[in-house]
């Protein structure tokens, strides 16, 4: 049963969903907002950034990032998530690569794959709400709860800053980077060509009639 708001807020009244800190603002109508949370980092930057001193997370054009959820969630056994992005973000070009799925007894801060599709820069500010989680009561409680590796978890783990960090293949936004460059050298030797394709045989005419003046002369 996916629950309403008002039941996301008795959930909450009654421990058996946390999430904290909890504002009645970001409380929508079947969903509660998530907020873009403290740490943050990109492939391309390949270095891990606190967004709460910088202020937000840069994703370069093809740019994969991982960001962590300012909200700590926790809950129970009879419960479960499903999250996605924000509608403003997946319009900008946006998309979410992790699983959407939060399974019951899960705790900590979510952790958030975004790729950025569009040839452009986008920016997610600290505290921004980009993400969405509705909540589902089961008929029956959960026979265990989830314990994989994201339990507990509040931030960046090792494995995702090794990805990040020591990934030395070329990644989406160096590739874009460098299909752009070709693409601006195309265009150039396009336009050069076309001067020739043009101007060649003209400039043939006149060679060829100054060589008859200069053997006329002789």
């Amino acid at each position: 049963m996916l629950l309403s708001d008002n039941q996301i807020r008795e959930a909450v009244d009654k421990g058996d969903i946390m999430i904290g800190p909890f504002d009645e603002k970001y409380l929508q109508p079947a969903t509660y907002d998530l907020r873009v949370g403290n740490q943050g980092a990109t492939t391309s930057s390949k270095e891990v950034v606190d967004l709460k001193k910088k202020g937000y997370l840069q994703l370069e054009p093809g740019d994969f990032g991982v960001i962590t959820v300012l909200e700590e969630i926790r809950v129970g056994l009879q419960y479960a998530g499903r999250f996605g992005l924000k509608s403003k973000y997946s319009r900008q070009g946006l998309i979410a690569t992790t699983g959407p799925q939060i399974d019951p007894g899960y705790h900590g801060c979510l952790i958030i794959g975004i790729t950025n599709l569009t040839p452009r820069r986008i920016s997610l500010p600290y505290k921004d709400d980009f993400l969405s989680v509705e909540f589902h009561r089961l008929d029956e409680p959960a026979s265990r709860p989830y314990d994989g590796n994201y339990q507990d978890r509040t931030e960046l783990g090792p494995e995702e800053l090794r990805f990040i960090t020591e990934n030395e293949s070329m990644v989406l936004s160096e590739m874009l980077t460098t299909l752009r460059s070709l693409s601006e050298n195309v265009g150039i030797l396009t336009k050069e060509f076309r001067f020739f394709k043009w101007y060649l045989p003209i400039l043939l005419v006149i060679g060829m009639t100054f060589i008859g003046i200069m053997v006329g002369i002789k």
